[in-house]
């Protein structure tokens, strides 16, 4: 049988629909090719612009904690974003090194930055297992390259401008520079950055001083600092630091025996600093160090939080522990006797409670229809109205020590601890020492005596001690009450100052002198804020601080000679070149004629010997001078004096106002006085400080 061919127009059409199918696949083709080439394009053009600048590279941010050291050269505090010091290579502990290389990159020095190898590995075992990211591939370069510039974002892109970098990094550095800069910017957790911080943080040592298994610890945390913390879970920490050992035993860093004798060592940990413990022993001092620091015009340019500065102060911390501690004594005695002592008044009760729910957080952030509710919602709470009112009742303190030849602050406490035992934790922010003014009562008057003095007067002088009164320019009369016995008709200057008489000081600033003399010459040793030239200054009417209270007083005892208040040396930047440098502090004027001051000072010695400071006595018998200060209703207590090398000052009182002490055991004598006491009786038992 004939066979039927295809028609010529049969063959044509397929022939036409063969050639735009291979049309379609080529064009599809091409259409896939640009579509990978622009995705490749956009992906090259994403990672390139987000790696860093070769300015960078050459100068990689390393923001590091500046550092503030008292005179004597201990640590007293920290200034950071994140927690950071700096160590150089050579002070880096041979064990921390193998231990990375170890655990992080046995391949450390052979790469160039990547490890195709590992990443291949890695990519096949992570494609078994169906996660991507469950292992990793980065060499200590590319972790380094992370902890400089890219975070921990887990992204094809991350990855690759890390690996690039990473190439950057080692084109740019020796092996030893990456370690260096490698150690001193991991994460360890706890807020520490660098291995200076984590061993401080984990083991209270300097990096130095870390034995193999600590250093093994340390790098056992890298990994996942939180999940590896030995405090909150020590057999997983345990096994994971064991691991790192293993490892180093496997590539030769330790032998046998050591391998052995570490694993056997337990994790003993340094205890866990409290927030306020981690302050330091002079939290508002060093607080004062940061607020001055932060406005002055010299370190324009500089970050206190990130450049890594060293600041010097003159805060000595021997005495720092011994004022912390004569504080913590007296409070511990004195608290119990307040809260002995101590009614609410209905009244006052309700008024702090209001005043309290008028400040609150929750009231503030409420709006004006949502505050009678909230408002209510904290009366009806028990809790919060207990904590209001014990708050209300804790006895606060301000202490200040200063070197006469010097000017400088050797001590401050600006709180009141909390009343257990070390560390000295303070449960106030407000520096009682510099930042309150009070009323210094009766411990303005050497001020009065000094002005008589000036005038001709002597300490021998008579003057009459009975009832006084005087009539003020708008007609009221001013009747002071007396304070203490009464010594009959007349009393010497000495005797008066002695026993703190009101009705002798009163006459004497308006017979004998001038409010007005009173108040220039109080400011020319050294008071600086403003004060009232009324007759009631003779009795303290006018507010002060402790420091400059404290600072008058040293003028005093230097013969008359002021001089300004010193507490920073200097400030060096992280390669030791000072940036700023207080000079020592120099005279600023002859306040008070010699001869005027050793006869005040005279006088000022009867008042702790037998006169209303006396309870000093108890605990320091060396030769001193000062005075007490008690407040109508006894609200603020004072004593400041000094030895021939030292002045100091204490106030103690309350916050609030409303809150005073009940009785006798609120005036200066009683509850400053003490505290000074103990405080140069630790000073001055102590051979080793340069004042005995």
């Amino acid at each position: 049988m004939a066979q039927t061919l295809p028609s010529r127009g049969t063959q044509q059409g397929a022939a036409g629909a063969m050639s735009r199918f291979r049309r379609g696949v080529v064009v599809g083709a091409l259409v896939l090719l640009l579509g990978w080439i622009g995705g490749c394009a956009y992906l090259a053009f994403t990672v390139v612009q987000g790696l860093p600048p070769l300015e960078r590279l050459e100068n990689p941010p390393q923001e590091l904690a500046s550092r503030v050291f008292s005179a004597d050269g201990e640590l007293i505090g920290q200034f950071y974003i994140k927690r950071r010091s700096y160590v150089p290579f050579d002070s880096i502990p041979p064990a921390f090194l193998h231990a990375l290389i170890a655990t992080e990159d046995r391949a450390f020095y052979r790469h160039w930055g990547v490890h195709l190898e590992r990443i291949f590995k890695a990519l096949l075992k992570n494609l078994l297992a169906g996660d991507l990211t469950r292992e990793g591939a980065s060499t200590i370069t590319q972790q380094l390259a992370r902890n400089l510039y890219f975070g921990r974002e887990i992204s094809l892109v991350r990855k690759l401008r890390e690996a690039i970098t990473a190439i950057q990094i080692e084109r740019t550095y020796s092996k030893q520079e990456i370690l260096e800069l490698y150690a001193n910017t991991v994460y360890f957790g706890r807020g520490a950055y660098g291995l200076a911080v984590a061993a401080q943080v984990y083991f209270d040592k300097s990096p130095s001083e870390l034995t193999p298994a600590e250093c093994a610890y340390l790098v056992a945390l890298l990994k996942a600092p939180e999940a590896y913390d030995a405090r909150y879970y020590p057999e997983r920490a345990l096994a994971r630091r064991n691991l790192v050992l293993r490892l180093m035993y496997e590539q030769g860093f330790l032998s046998e025996a050591e391998a052995r004798q570490a694993i056997a060592t337990p994790i003993r940990l340094a205890e866990e600093p409290t927030r306020t413990t981690a302050l330091g022993i002079a939290p508002h001092f060093v607080e004062m160090v940061r607020q001055t620091l932060a406005q002055d015009f010299r370190l324009q340019g500089y970050d206190l939080y990130r450049d890594g500065l060293t600041i010097y102060t003159t805060l000595n911390a021997r005495i720092q522990r011994y004022a912390n501690e004569a504080v913590r004594e007296h409070l511990q005695e004195y608290q119990r006797l307040f809260d002995r002592s101590w009614r609410w008044t209905p009244q006052l009760r309700r008024r702090l409670i209001e005043d309290a729910i008028r400040n609150h957080p929750l009231y503030l952030a409420a709006s004006p229809e949502q505050r009678p509710h909230i408002a209510e919602q904290l009366r009806q709470d028990r809790r919060f109205a207990d904590s209001v009112l014990f708050a209300a009742t804790r006895i606060q303190v301000g202490v200040v020590v200063l070197d006469l030849a010097s000017g400088d602050i050797l001590a401050l406490v600006g709180a009141a601890p909390e009343l257990v035992p070390s560390p000295f934790r303070v449960r106030s922010f407000l520096n009682h020492v510099t930042q309150i003014r009070r009323q210094p009562g009766s411990a303005f008057k050497p001020f009065v005596y000094a002005s008589v003095l000036e005038r001709g007067l002597t300490p021998e002088s008579a003057i009459p001690s009975g009832p006084f009164q005087y009539v003020l320019a708008d007609g009221t009369v001013w009747a002071p009450r007396g304070s203490g016995e009464q010594y009959g008709a007349e009393v010497t200057l000495t005797t008066a100052l002695k026993y703190s008489i009101n009705t002798v000081a009163a006459r004497l600033i308006v017979e004998y002198t001038t409010p007005s003399a009173v108040a220039a010459l109080a400011q020319r040793l050294g008071i600086e804020s403003p004060l009232r030239p009324v007759p009631a200054l003779a009795l303290g009417a006018s507010e002060v601080s402790p420091l400059e209270l404290t600072n008058a007083y040293a003028t005093i005892a230097r013969q008359g000679i002021r001089m300004s208040v010193r507490f920073l040396l200097r400030v060096e930047d992280r390669h030791g070149n000072v940036v700023l440098q207080e000079p020592p502090t120099r005279p600023v004027a002859d306040a008070l004629p010699p001869q005027v001051a050793q006869q005040l000072t005279a006088m000022l010695a009867t008042v702790v010997d037998g006169g209303t400071g006396s309870a000093v006595r108890r605990w320091y018998r060396g030769p001193a001078a000062g005075k007490t200060g008690t407040t109508n209703n006894f609200a603020d207590a004072w004593f400041v004096g000094y030895t021939p090398e030292l002045a100091a000052g204490v106030w103690v009182g309350f916050d609030d106002q409303r809150i005073t002490f009940t009785g006798w055991y609120g005036q200066g004598g009683r509850a400053a006085a003490p505290i000074w006491g103990r405080l140069m009786g630790k000073i001055y038992a102590d051979r080793t400080l340069p004042y005995t």
